[in-house]
């Protein structure tokens, strides 16, 4: 259960956005557990993850940690990219546990869609993707109570392709974010 008062401090904001509050809500309500799209889950995070990368407090400052990706590590972050967009309209990036990250989402919003697929995340140092076995493919638990929602609340149906909501983000946002990052640590 996450305590959203917890995590709004533990991410130093008095404010979250709202789609983000509401996934929380769902999480912890509607949801039992973590079992709506495989490998998400929203969690407090320390940095510490983020620390491997940098501990510089400007790095650390810019990115705020909100839910693993993977079952093998990878997490996502909000990148405050210094625009005066509110945090709910800010991109989102993968830390993968390999090593690589990349921008995967223009805004929260995006993020919530492309987790209707209901597969883990690949990461790798060159690309983020999804791939999905379809004979080996089982629905995660809580999954319908999740398309429910997502179409309730923002008239959003499953995605087909949600490689297509990445490559629209990194289109966007990924050589600004590579030269961003490129300050605090040698990008590849």
């Amino acid at each position: 259960m996450i305590d959203i008062t917890e995590f709004k401090e533990n991410l130093g904001l008095k404010e979250i956005p709202v789609e983000l509050e509401k996934l929380i809500y769902f999480q912890n309500h509607i949801s039992s557990g973590e079992n709506y799209s495989q490998g998400f889950g929203v969690l407090i995070d320390d940095k510490s993850g983020l620390k491997s990368w940098s501990e510089d407090e400007h790095f650390l400052a810019r990115l705020l940690p909100f839910a693993q990706a993977n079952g093998s590590g990878s997490f996502y972050a909000i990148w405050n990219d210094g625009t005066d967009k509110a945090l709910n309209q800010m991109p989102i990036v993968i830390f993968g546990d390999e090593g690589g990250v990349h921008i995967v989402a223009e805004n929260i919003l995006q993020l919530l869609h492309f987790l209707t697929y209901d597969t883990e995340i690949t990461v790798d140092f060159d690309s983020a993707y999804f791939y999905r076995d379809e004979e080996d493919y089982e629905e995660s638990e809580d999954l319908s109570e999740y398309l429910k929602w997502m179409a309730g609340d923002y008239g959003l149906a499953q995605i087909e392709e949600p490689d297509e909501l990445i490559k629209a983000a990194q289109d966007k946002y990924k050589e600004r974010f590579e030269q961003w990052f490129g300050q605090y640590f040698e990008y590849q």
